[in-house]
């Protein structure tokens, strides 16, 4: 049976609806992306654009890498879920749906559509609302592997480019690592990831550029990482091994390995402990700068 709902309801539901501002979709890179196969679809990495809006807006946004194992993306609860949670307590949202094996593409084209995605915001900071200093980048599993490359191997970018968007930095300002992908050739990496990205028999020095753990240094973003004991499919060891190189660089970081959980958890709303993470996570935003003090979103 369908139910009426009253003018006065409606005007109670109000405030829930304007959180956020229309999704957008936008192209990465308008010209075509760099190794473009082709003019298809598949060749044109694109990123939607969520912005917060409403009393708690922020001058916060993220980047958002879904995972998938370089070879499709879980862009429902490592995506759009994601966002509106952003955009709940005021942090604009930008998922980005980069180029990877399925679609015919291997490394570097997922590293450089994240990085252009962390350019594109801060180039555009302005016209989002958004503060170019407090612009972070996020990922789950594979997506995490990608999102801690970003946040090891960025640049300052081109001041004499022709296009604006690269000539601004490809730093994010904060990193947060979701049941990450980290190191390659060892007993936990993650094989499919490792070889959707890279091949099979890839040449050492690339192997060793993409074990994140081994390029972290003193200029690698503060991080944020959590991890589940029952994780078989991307071991807790991976976000331990990134937690202990950035302690070792002696980078702030954060990590909650909880115990309850498969791989894939996403927002883990129904897991009794893991279910904790979010707030966690916004408690470290918020202690980190992100966000005002005095925020007290999603209650």
């Amino acid at each position: 049976m369908s139910k009426i709902v009253s003018p006065l309801a409606l005007v109670l539901l109000l405030p829930l609806v304007a959180l956020a501002a229309e999704p957008k979709r936008e192209l990465l890179w308008p010209t075509g992306a760099p190794g473009a196969k082709g003019d298809a679809e598949n060749d044109k990495p694109v990123v939607t654009v969520y912005l917060a809006d409403g009393p708690n807006k922020t001058d916060c946004g993220v980047v958002v890498l879904p995972g998938g194992g370089y070879g499709h993306l879980a862009l429902g609860h490592e995506g759009v879920d994601i966002a509106n949670w952003y955009n709940s307590f005021g942090v604009s949202a930008f998922v980005v749906e980069y180029r990877h094996s399925g679609k015919g593409y291997a490394h570097p084209a997922p590293m450089q559509d994240a990085q252009r995605a962390i350019r594109m915001v801060r180039a555009n900071a302005k016209e989002f609302g958004v503060s170019p200093n407090k612009i972070g980048v996020m990922g789950f599993s594979a997506g995490g592997h990608l999102a801690s490359t970003v946040a090891t191997h960025f640049d300052a970018g081109d001041a004499s480019a022709e296009d604006p968007i690269q000539r601004v930095s490809s730093r994010p300002d904060f990193a947060i690592l979701c049941y990450p992908v980290i190191a390659f050739d060892q007993p936990f990496t993650h094989r499919g990831s490792q070889k959707n990205l890279i091949g099979e028999n890839a040449d050492p020095e690339l192997v060793k550029s993409l074990s994140n753990e081994l390029q972290v240094t003193s200029d690698t973003p503060p991080t944020f990482l959590f991890h589940t004991s029952e994780d078989t499919g991307v071991p807790p060891q991976n976000s331990i091994v990134f937690y202990e190189a950035l302690q070792k660089a002696k980078v702030p970081a954060e990590m909650h390995i909880f115990a309850k959980g498969r791989h894939g958890v996403g927002l883990a709303a129904n897991i009794p402990g893991t279910n904790a993470w979010p707030k966690l996570c916004e408690a470290w935003m918020t202690g980190l700068g992100m966000l005002p003090a005095q925020a007290d979103a999603g209650k």
